[in-house]
């Protein structure tokens, strides 16, 4: 019989029985399994606000599988509110803020277990993050599913939905629609509640934690209208009972393999580069060594499987009701490691079994026709992809000496080699200006720098898609920096360039007509002319270097009070996810 945790903590401390009765639970609900039900509901956004609901079912859940639960809040933040402003400086420190919430709401309330129900950008990764630190534990994550998307927006495009708002701004801006236009689209851009209905963040760390065998099968990704976001919440609540009682832990489901399978799952569904942030991280928690050269070696021999936006053409909604991650799963069955376990207690394999007993992928299907769309449109096969490779790359040289990633997926493809001369900006704010008032131009590569972790790591949305969303920029000007993107964003994007500028890497001594090479094919990011005189990448290495002895930060830049102060002073490279390190002195 397990030993739980709670049990060991009442024989410490007598005033928790006083504490618990007082809260609602009766004498013979304390000796149950304590299970802490952590949701980041709040109602500052549409992903979060129904959160509280699906809390609700997995308690029931958990009282009718005989264990005794907790409710706990930890709201998130919402990036597209802070999208563009000085505010999402704290999107990505809030993942490890939430982390820590977490872990202390757990380590203080002597659980034995946890259901985390998750919403946001950062809920997922901050909740995937704890579950991988607490890995002792057993734990079931529980995703808050997929907003339902707008009206259609135009032929080409599809329904509108939130990473369109960005889109009809700048056609606004450039006198392509009307302002009345606009406001319309961007009243319907959110109609319901639930996660913004593509392939962004977080959608994909919704897909990832399926992927990994953390979520009850089919979870991932249920769009807000049907009835199985609950019922999926009030299952993972009667399981994490059972978890407890035949000792299934964290430990034995995050192994090194099933972070191989999240990536292969990544690569196939051409998910947000901002799971190049998180999966590292979590997998260092779980004791798991997981590089972007992982990423790399699998996206080349991955296919591109998922036809959903940004980089394709369905919604999230469409992706669930063609069968979802499951089905991604038994398209790369051949290749993936099915005999991962998971939180059902059974293997990826045998889920799969079970589903197709059940005759679910024809089933759920169904629900295409009432968008005349066939499963295959959304979810397509392994013999007819939609590209033969996943869609990330890892570039290195000598502008990026540890790496900078690109969605190859969200590029056109004539833009894989390009050469280009470097527009040099310290920052976000004057590159957008510099893409709407003319000056950015073809054949132009704009660098922005000092957004890396060290500055918060904020996205570059606004950028991508003032140059993606212009006829005469997609395939002629492309994008790097030390910052990252949006999982919404499009174009030739070069994000995670580490070492970042703060910390004197190459990117902050590049000059106005130098001269920069991306390379995709052989997986190079150089510097290859000086002020307009091509002289190759050795004779360019050395100028770099010389201009780094040289370098001094510009002033006003560093962070020294409050939160991002503390950030600043302890984050890693994006090149390592931009987690606080540890082993810190004060």
């Amino acid at each position: 019989m397990v030993k739980l945790h709670s049990q060991k903590m009442r024989r410490i401390g007598p005033e928790i029985d006083a504490l618990r009765l007082a809260s609602g639970w009766q004498r013979q609900d304390l000796s149950k399994p304590w299970v802490m039900i952590e949701s980041s509901y709040g109602q500052a956004m549409p992903c979060s606000m129904h959160l509280d609901e699906m809390g609700r079912h997995a308690e029931a859940g958990i009282w009718e599988a005989g264990g005794a639960p907790a409710r706990y809040y930890d709201s998130g933040v919402c990036d597209g509110v802070m999208q563009g402003t000085e505010a999402m400086r704290y999107s990505l420190i809030s993942r490890e803020i939430m982390s820590f919430q977490v872990e202390i709401h757990f380590r203080a309330g002597h659980y034995d277990g946890m259901v985390m129900i998750s919403g946001e950008d950062k809920d997922a990764p901050a909740h995937l993050l704890t579950v991988a630190r607490l890995k002792d534990f057993p734990a079931i994550i529980v995703p808050g599913g997929s907003m339902m998307p707008g009206p259609e927006f135009s032929e080409e495009v599809g329904p509108m939905t939130l990473e369109k708002v960005g889109t009809t701004y700048s056609m606004m801006r450039r006198g392509e629609i009307s302002a009345e236009e606009f406001l319309f689209l961007q009243e319907q851009a959110c109609p319901s509640f639930g996660t913004c209905a593509f392939m962004g963040s977080a959608h994909t760390m919704q897909v990832m934690a399926e992927a990994m065998g953390l979520t009850v099968p089919t979870s991932a990704n249920i769009p807000y209208s049907q009835k199985e976001l609950f019922t999926n919440a009030r299952r993972a609540g009667e399981r994490i009972v059972e978890m407890i009682n035949e000792g299934l832990t964290t430990r034995k489901i995050l192994t090194k393999e099933a972070f191989e399978n999240a990536v292969m799952v990544h690569a196939a569904i051409s998910g947000s580069t901002n799971a190049l942030l998180h999966l590292p991280v979590i997998a260092k928690e779980a004791g798991v060594k997981l590089t972007l050269d992982v990423f790399d070696k699998l996206n080349a021999k991955i296919p591109t499987l998922v036809n959903v936006r940004p980089t394709g053409v369905h919604t999230t909604t469409m992706f669930w009701y063609a069968g979802g991650v499951q089905r991604v799963i038994k398209e790369l069955q051949r290749i993936l490691h099915m005999d991962c376990l998971t939180v059902t207690g059974k293997t990826l394999r045998e889920n799969l079994v079970d589903l197709e007993k059940k005759d679910y992928f024809r089933k759920v299907s169904r629900y295409l026709a009432n968008w005349k769309i066939l499963q295959n449109d959304v979810i397509k096969s392994m013999g007819k992809p939609l590209n033969k490779e996943g869609a990330i790359a890892i570039l290195r040289g000598n502008l990026a000496p540890e790496g900078a990633l690109v969605k190859k997926s969200a590029m056109d493809p004539s833009m894989r080699v390009f050469k280009g001369v470097a527009k040099p900006f310290d920052g976000q704010e004057s590159a957008l200006k510099a893409v709407f008032d003319g000056t950015v131009k073809a054949g132009d590569i704009v660098i922005i720098r000092y957004e890396g972790p060290k500055r918060g790591m904020p996205e570059q949305f606004y950028v991508t898609e003032a140059i993606a969303s212009n006829k005469n920029l997609w395939a002629g000007v492309a994008l790097i920096t030390d910052g990252r993107f949006s999982g919404a964003s499009r174009g030739p994007a070069i994000g995670h360039v580490s070492p970042e500028a703060m910390s004197g890497g190459p990117i902050a001594v590049v000059r106005e007509g130098d001269i920069v090479l991306v390379d995709i094919p052989h997986k190079r990011l150089d510097v290859v002319g000086v002020e307009g005189r091509e002289v190759g990448r050795e004779e360019a290495s050395k100028v770099l270097k010389k201009r780094l002895l040289r370098f001094n930060l510009p002033d006003g830049l560093a962070f020294n009070e409050g939160l991002l102060g503390i950030y600043a002073r302890l984050a890693t490279s994006g090149a390592k996810g931009g987690y606080i390190e540890r082993g810190f002195s004060t």
